[in-house]
C-alpha cells in the first residue's frame, strides 16, 4: 500500500480535480490518495467525485481555504 500525495495548493477550479483523478488512476487498491489544497471549491466537489466513483473517503480536514483530503483506492 502506498501513500500518494497531490499538492494542489494556489490551483483553482478544475486543477485540483483533475490532478485528484489523475492519481486514482495511477493508484493501487487500497493506496491512499492525500490531497491537499486552499481552493474552497475543490474541497467541496472532490470529495462529491470520490463518492460518484465508488471509492472510500477517509477524511475531509481543514478550513475552507487550507484542507486535506484522504481518499483510499
Amino acid at each position: 500500500m502506498a501513500e500518494i500525495l497531490v499538492d494542489c495548493r494556489g490551483e483553482t477550479c478544475p486543477v485540483p480535480l483533475v490532478e485528484t483523478r489523475k492519481a486514482i488512476r495511477q493508484a493501487q487498491p487500497g493506496d491512499i490518495i492525500v490531497v491537499v489544497g486552499t481552493h474552497p471549491a475543490s474541497r467541496e466537489e472532490i470529495p462529491m467525485a470520490v463518492r460518484a466513483l465508488g471509492l472510500e473517503l477517509l477524511s475531509v480536514e481543514g478550513t475552507e481555504t487550507d484542507w486535506t483530503i484522504r481518499i483510499r483506492r
